[in-house]
């Protein structure tokens, strides 16, 4: 039997998945490629690779895997209190009470959440591209929104 967690299915993370799976996938080619064309380049006698072309290649690729990776693991964590959004450059916690409406129409790429405070945020973890399953999750988190926020 597995053990009894606080955790309920609807707070599990938003998080995309044809984006996570490309981005991903791209990430690791990238590296490879970095990597083999580095060896391959310095140990051609004839190629004029010098180890500073190297050290350059590598930094290259690891700076643009990285950036890959970081943009496809955005994502909403659910806590008791609030909603942690994590999108590529910036984290914030936002309270279930701050949010008035949750947006999931028109062309935007992914949800937006409408706040209090007259701001929008984007909830990148929520994502177009997903088809059924990010009209699902944007349902899931609407129904978070009704249920935690504070009655007035």
């Amino acid at each position: 039997m597995p053990p009894v967690t606080s955790a309920t299915p609807t707070d599990r993370p938003f998080r995309p998945r044809r984006a996570r799976v490309v981005g991903l996938a791209f990430a690791v080619g990238i590296a490879v490629v970095m990597v083999g064309m580095s060896i391959g380049l310095s140990l051609a006698p004839e190629s004029g690779w010098t180890g500073q072309d190297t050290v350059s290649a590598l930094v290259f690729g690891a700076i643009v895997s990285g950036g890959l990776v970081r943009l496809v693991t955005v994502n909403a964590r659910v806590t008791e209190r609030a909603l942690v959004v994590r999108n590529v450059v910036f984290t914030r916690e936002v309270e279930w009470g701050e949010v008035v409406a949750v947006r999931f129409g028109g062309a935007d790429p992914w949800l937006t959440l409408d706040l209090d405070d007259g701001e929008n945020l984007a909830v990148m973890g929520v994502q177009r591209a997903d088809g059924e399953f990010a009209k699902a999750e944007a349902l899931r988190l609407a129904r978070l929104v009704e249920d935690r926020a504070p009655r007035t």
